[in-house]
């Protein structure tokens, strides 16, 4: 049986008694949060509360979405997830808060032993579970705001209009050695945010070494939970389905989605549930967060490390859309500056009159960014005086246009040299590294290429790095790199160098485009999900492609995270029939990019010496620009995917926000055939937050009234030609237009 619960120290006890009780709660008194009738922050406001009794004491964060709770004594330990939003309890079982290895001694922090079937918890069970002589123990507790893990300077569009950090409440919980442990100047802190509006929570360790010795840190496991069977399955199976939560962590690279850079989400067995039904014990529910690799790095005496931060979103539907929509808010809430979106041409040439000839074809149409791109002759890499003054002098003619200006470097996917390269353990020589060969950003060259970076970004003033080949988690056997020891700690190194880089940019309003999962870190942009071949294609292949991209990609992804693309000169050969110079004589394929990426909410990378060659060029470009400018706020917000481009009918895209006063929603139609179509279109309207009357109008047309369905629909006719493509703006009947 369990030891005799001791009472909580004086000031715990009394950092406890100062916080609110927990209240009760009936239901969900704020409503649907995915359509907020209000404020986002104002509902469901994230608190921290006691609970529990005087021998039991224990502490509730809940935003009345979700909650978590953890016992206090005789450790720390979480004793309770639950979705409030589904009435769902997701524990089975208390396992440590965290683990530890340093120095070769791995140690689990907090948590409780003892419990008696890990199929299920009962809270009785509790008073008779022990806290485990090996743990660290609960020493203390700090409670307060979130913290930003970084600088951010919002500057762009509604992305500067949102929070940073995002609201809501931090617990910290300090732990240290067991009593009987001689390093008692050895501190590892577990750290949880629960944000205002969303089922979201976030946690990080910190480990504090104040002994007078160096710590290494083996590896680590910041996040242990071991949750309820999802899918029970008695037989052995490739494949397992796994609970209703998003588990991410910002420790993420190589890969275009959230799941492809996933390396650090485990669900593994768990060998204390000896009651499942899979005849083997591998039912793999328990979830642990944790490096693939290492760090193996050293803390010396008197510093902290910190480890990479987990969110975990719980969802409240197993619905495709539903669950997308709340993973887009999760970005939006935890890294707003995917919310910055400008509209921006990749210039082919960067030598000063090309470039001056794009910042004034962009002022002249409305385009706000101008990138130096690939192949242009942009050298990052040039440090020199007289490139980082003509640089300035670029970036000041832009300024004076409206428009800003960045260009492109080339990181990964190439090689140095032997002494530089990231070396195969199996080999001891460069070679079958992510990209093939790759710089180890741990070698000198990688340390002096940020130096350059940095030093002409802040020199020349230029406001956009689209930064290719990122780090993609290469592993380096090198003894000889300054930057890592060995293999084990050349993965963490590596990512701490890259993650650094972008959070300096993001102190310094640069914007990032950067083609891997870099979102926590700083980027704002990476591809909608494309094959760049596909651009050598015929032009109107390429059309439907695109629309089919851009509604493949905004399940996960809101339509600023991602980007397009639109050869206005040859791109991966195809020739004529592929390309759109001269831009005249192409003009109507040209103008179906543009709608199709604009009426989206999504950029493009418009890669060319012009944006237009002709007046009338010019004015097709200004008219779909300016449409965009007009409905930005709606066409930035959410999409809602109604059908998928097929070529065989229409295909529909509708924006929908209900936190905007009048236009709630906008749908965008296409008709890809060689005829005209007369078809009846469905729209769901339900997160418009619109519920009865909605005024729906066809492009500048006066708006007509249409009584929703129960189930929030609206059937719209649609009426198009060969080709062609509309659009409609959704308002709110209750909301009176200006005169």
């Amino acid at each position: 049986m369990g030891s005799p619960i001791l009472p909580l120290p004086p000031a715990l006890s009394s950092q406890l008694a100062a916080l609110p009780p927990l209240p009760v709660r009936s239901g969900l008194d704020g409503g649907d949060w995915l359509v907020p009738p209000g404020d986002l922050a104002g509902l469901y406001r994230a608190g921290l509360y006691r609970s529990g009794t005087d021998e039991a004491p224990e502490l509730v964060a809940t935003n009345g979405l979700i909650s978590r709770t953890w016992r206090l004594a005789p450790n720390a330990a979480t004793v309770a997830l639950d979705n409030l939003m589904t009435g769902e309890s997701l524990l089975r079982g208390v396992k440590p808060e965290a683990t530890v290895s340093l120095d070769g001694d791995t140690r689990p922090v907090g948590g409780l032993i003892g419990q008696v079937e890990y199929g299920y918890l009962r809270r009785e069970w509790l008073e008779e579970m022990a806290a485990d002589p090996a743990a660290f123990r609960l020493r203390g507790f700090d409670t307060g705001p979130t913290q930003a893990p970084f600088s951010w300077e919002g500057r762009r569009g509604s992305a500067a209009e949102l929070p940073w950090p995002a609201p809501g409440i931090r617990l910290d919980l300090h732990f240290s050695p067991p009593p009987a442990e001689t390093n008692a100047d050895l501190g590892v802190s577990v750290h949880y945010e629960l944000y205002d509006g969303m089922p979201l929570l976030c946690t990080w360790l910190t480990i504090r070494n104040d002994s007078g010795a160096t710590v290494r840190l083996d590896t680590f496991v910041n996040e242990i939970l071991a949750i309820v069977d999802y899918e029970a399955c008695v037989d052995e199976q490739d494949h397992w389905e796994h609970p209703a939560i998003h588990v991410e962590s910002d420790y993420a690279f190589h890969g275009m989605t959230a799941r492809s850079a996933d390396v650090t989400t485990q669900w593994v067995p768990d060998p204390q549930y000896t009651s499942q039904v899979n005849y083997q014990l591998q039912s793999p529910v328990l979830l642990e967060s944790r490096p693939p690799r290492g760090p193996d790095v050293d803390i010396p005496p008197g510093e902290t490390l910190s480890s990479f931060r987990t969110f975990l979103l719980l969802h409240d539907s197993t619905e495709r859309e539903r669950r997308g929509l709340a993973v887009r808010r999760m970005y939006r809430t935890i890294s707003p500056w995917v919310a910055e979106n400008p509209i921006l041409m990749h210039v082919r040439h960067a030598d000063d009159e090309s470039v001056k000839t794009a910042v004034d074809q962009c002022a002249e149409v409305g385009f706000e960014m101008v990138i130096l791109t690939f192949g242009s002759g942009f050298d990052a890499e040039d440090g020199s005086a007289a490139n980082i003054e003509r640089l300035r002098s670029l970036a000041d003619y832009a300024h004076a246009n409206g428009v800003e200006l960045g260009g492109y470097s080339l990181l990964a996917s190439r090689t140095i040299s032997v002494e530089v390269d990231v070396i195969n353990p199996a080999t001891g020589a460069p070679g079958d590294a992510v990209f093939g060969n790759s710089p180890c950003l741990g070698s000198d060259w990688g340390a002096d290429y940020f130096r350059k970076l940095k030093e002409i970004f802040e020199q020349s003033g230029l406001d956009i790095l689209e930064h290719d080949g990122s780090y993609p988690g290469d592993l380096c056997a090198s003894q000889h790199h300054p930057g890592h020891r060995g293999l084990d700690d050349s993965q963490w190194t590596q990512w701490k160098v890259i993650t650094e880089f972008y959070q300096w940019c993001r102190g310094r309003g640069i914007y990032l485009n950067v083609p891997d999962w870099y979102f926590l870190s700083g980027s704002s942009k990476s591809g909608m999900g494309y094959r760049e071949v596909n651009w050598s294609l015929p032009r109107d292949r390429q059309l439907v492609l695109g629309r089919q991209n851009i509604y493949d990609g905004t399940w996960d992804k809101t339509p600023s995270m991602g980007w397009m693309f639109v050869p206005l000169v040859e791109y991966h050969g195809g020739g004529e029939e592929a390309t759109l110079e001269p831009l005249c004589e192409h003009l109507d394929a040209y103008e179906a990019h543009l709608a199709q990426n604009l009426g989206a909410g999504v950029q493009a990378c418009y890669r060319g010496p012009r944006l237009y060659d002709t007046e009338e060029t010019k004015a097709v470009v200004k008219r779909w620009v300016e449409f965009y400018k007009k409905h930005r706020a709606i066409l930035e917000s959410d999409v809602i995917h109604v059908r998928r481009a097929d070529a065989r009918d229409l295909d529909c895209v509708l924006h929908v926000n209900s936190q905007l006063h009048l236009h709630r929603g906008l749908a965008m139609v296409y008709n890809p055939l060689d005829s005209a179509i007369d078809r009846t279109v469905t729209l769901p309207l339900y997160y418009t937050g619109i519920s009865d009357v909605a005024r729906i109008g066809e492009q500048e047309l006066p708006p007509r009234e249409y009584r929703l369905s129960r189930e929030y629909n609206v059937d719209l006719r649609v009426e198009l030609p060969a080709r062609g493509r509309t659009w409609f703006v959704i308002e709110s009947a209750d909301v009176k237009t200006a005169s």
